[in-house]
């Protein structure tokens, strides 16, 4: 007989044993834990939340805070010595997560040799400034990472009613070239729900890993968050169109409702149009006449110009140099075609603005004018049509005139994530809005679910931006935490991360030591390097500030970059406390210079801060009651009292009125975006 003492672990167990020995490891994560258990990260998270009900991060939190509890009652240590044995880098987030895992906070034990520190919400000030080009320079990445790549991410974990994924329908052809029609099926089944609002419709992106995968379907609807799935399968055969389509629930494993469609090439439309409203029907969504009137709507009437434009979609949405060329080349065949296709048209300018987004100089922003004016000619209701000019204007840096082109995409396709991606990088920093940044950061991964962990690691650096942006620093680093679990080389999330801890608890000697940590493995950071400098800056302590403005002053001018002129002012007063002033004159004047170009909504505080350094407190003051009186600022901007430049201000009458009136109207909209994201189930 077995010895019951000899006895296997189970599953849970085995995770728990694995997560105490990594205890005090705080990037001991979801995915340290999945490969000391020897499984997919997919499978983890399916087993844990099977026998637990709770996500892997969930479990891996519990098992600290269970730790942290008996550590509080036997041990002698104090709050924060605890809180970093058990894997917390943050002491008050750590207060946080045990009061709202016990219902009292650590202190309250009754303990008399523990001590608790309070919380602060807090935040560096100086984040502020490097946020304008990190939003820029990052997103840049990110975006080249979803759009040239074809890859994004999903971050609700809260399955939203009537949420849907298309699946990539099977080719039941013997002949493979036929791929292209049955992609083409899957392309008009998908575009068509996309239309409806009350659907929330994942991309094509996101489901193409699912191509050739074993994977079943709860497992595939957990990984996008949907509730349903749509499967396919189909063949061309000489001028017939064979089709099997089903709708499947994803919580039962059943399909919903099953159809075999044999037509005629020429029906195509309507077989597209068909599927599209039975699916909507099965699952109760509301489709509205507006919306019906675009789903029936043919987007040409010529056959081969529409078998061009399908074969042009597979290398369209691979993003690659030589994908987009290749399906502008056969958009091009569509429209000899049929010189009215729109859509076409569309897809030719949008590939035009891919292939040089990234470049400094731009050889085709006519051609995307041309082919947006003439999309739009054709079919002005059309969410292609409009994002292609909108591109257009974003290429010439024509905001204002994009702005409502990308919103009137989303009304006619509510569920373009193209649009969503770039309204979240419009208002990241082409006309920064802060609120306007987070609800579309969360509404695209929402819609777009990474196939790679690194397209996934920046997707959760960008919302994790966008929130601590808007004050919300717990979300922040949790997203944050998540960039870093599915890929610890994040070019950027350590340095973002030491900042959302300081947003925490305000710890700005651990902040500037995890940043020179991160300068020391690569020394070109010049973002990281000018943040440190500001750092010692902040606590006057112009010697070790100077040491490190004057590495990043010199790298600048030595490559001839255009960047972080906003903290001239500051470079300038330390240069000026050194005694450089013929130095600290010409970084002024370069700052002074930025202000007169500045047309963002940052102008007024610039403008403090340039007549601070001139002593003129009266100017400065009037210039801070004008920023006062604006919306949607960045968090970081509530701390720039404790900066040395604005020191001289704090003996102004009026000056602790206006703070105050800053900071009041920030939480004061930071309390409605909650509760508005809260109902649009975005938080």
């Amino acid at each position: 007989m077995p010895n019951p003492s000899s006895k296997k672990p189970n599953f849970i167990e085995q995770a728990e044993a694995l997560i105490l020995e990594n205890l005090a490891n705080e990037q001991f994560g979801v995915s340290e834990l999945a490969e000391a258990l020897h499984m997919s990260r997919s499978n983890l998270l399916r087993k844990i939340k099977k026998q637990t009900q709770l996500s892997a991060s969930q479990f891996i939190r519990q098992v600290r805070l269970k730790e942290a509890m008996k550590l509080l009652k036997e041990d002698s240590s104090t709050v924060s010595e605890i809180s970093y044995q058990v894997g917390f880098g943050s002491t008050s987030y750590f207060i946080k997560c045990f009061r709202e895992q016990y219902g009292y906070s650590p202190g309250e034990l009754g303990k008399g040799t523990v001590v608790v520190e309070t919380e602060k919400v807090q935040t560096n000030f100086l984040k502020q400034y490097r946020w304008p080009f990190i939003a820029s320079t990052s997103l840049v990445l990110i975006l080249v990472a979803i759009m040239l790549f074809s890859k994004k991410d999903a971050i609700n974990e809260s399955k939203i009613e009537k949420s849907i994924a298309v699946l990539p329908f099977k080719n039941e052809s013997s002949d493979s070239t036929n791929l292209y029609f049955v992609n083409g099926l899957m392309e008009s089944a998908l575009n068509n729900l996309q239309k409806i609002e009350d659907l929330r419709v994942i991309s094509r992106t996101s489901v193409e890993k699912y191509r050739k995968t074993n994977k079943g379907i709860p497992e595939i609807a957990e990984e996008l968050h949907v509730n349903y799935l749509v499967e396919g399968s189909g063949q061309r055969v000489g001028n017939q169109v064979l089709l099997n389509i089903q709708l499947i629930n994803a919580s039962t494993d059943t399909p919903i409702w099953v159809e075999q469609y044999s037509r005629e090439v020429e029906d195509i439309f309507e077989l597209q149009n068909d599927v599209a409203k039975k699916i909507a029907d099965a699952i109760a969504a509301v489709v509205t006449p507006t919306e019906l009137e675009q789903i029936e709507k043919k987007p040409t009437e010529n056959l081969l110009a529409y078998d061009y434009y399908l074969q042009a979609l597979d290398p369209y949405y691979s993003r690659s140099e030589e994908g987009l060329e290749k399906a502008i080349s056969l958009f091009e065949k569509a429209i000899e075609q049929d010189p009215e296709f729109a859509l076409a048209y569309a897809n030719i300018a949008i590939s035009y603005y891919l292939l040089e987004m990234s470049q400094i100089e731009k050889q085709y922003t006519e051609k995307i004018n041309s082919f947006a004016d003439k999309a739009l000619l054709y079919d002005s209701k059309s969410a292609e049509s409009l994002v292609a000019k909108a591109f257009y204007y974003i290429q010439t840096k024509e905001y204002q005139l994009a702005l409502p082109h990308l919103n009137k995409a989303l009304e006619y396709n509510p569920n373009s994530s193209l649009a969503v991606q770039m309204l979240a990088e419009f208002y990241s920093h082409m006309l920064p809005n802060t609120d306007k940044y987070l609800e579309y950061a969360l509404k695209g991964v929402q819609l777009t679910v990474a196939s790679d962990s690194i397209t996934q690691s920046y997707t959760y650096l960008q919302l994790s931006n966008a929130l601590v942006s808007s004050g919300f620093a717990d979300e922040a680093l949790k997203y944050i935490n998540s960039s870093l679990d599915y890929n610890a080389e994040n070019f950027y999330a350590p340095h973002l991360k030491a900042f959302i801890l300081f947003a925490k608890d305000d710890n700005i000697e651990r902040t500037r030591n995890l940043l020179i940590k991160e300068w020391k493995k690569d020394t070109t950071r010049l973002d990281i390097l000018q943040d440190i400098g500001k750092l010692y800056y902040i606590e006057e302590n112009y010697d070790s500030a100077y040491f490190y403005f004057k590495k990043f002053v010199e790298t600048r001018e030595a490559n001839s970059l255009d960047i972080y002129l906003q903290e001239n002012v500051k470079i300038a007063l330390v240069y000026k406390e050194m005694g450089l002033d013929k130095e600290a004159e010409k970084l002024f004047n370069d700052f002074s210079e930025y202000c007169e170009g500045d047309q963002s909504i940052y102008r007024s505080v610039n403008l403090v801060w340039k007549y601070a350094y001139e002593g003129k407190i009266n100017e400065a003051i009037e210039q801070l009651r004008i920023f006062s009186e604006t919306e949607n600022y960045l968090y970081w901007f509530l701390l720039i009292e404790d900066e040395p430049l604005i020191k001289p201000l704090k003996s102004h009458p009026d000056f602790e009125d206006i703070m105050q009136k800053i900071k009041d109207r920030f939480w004061k909209n930071q309390a409605e975006l909650k509760i508005s994201l809260n109902e649009e189930d975005l938080l």
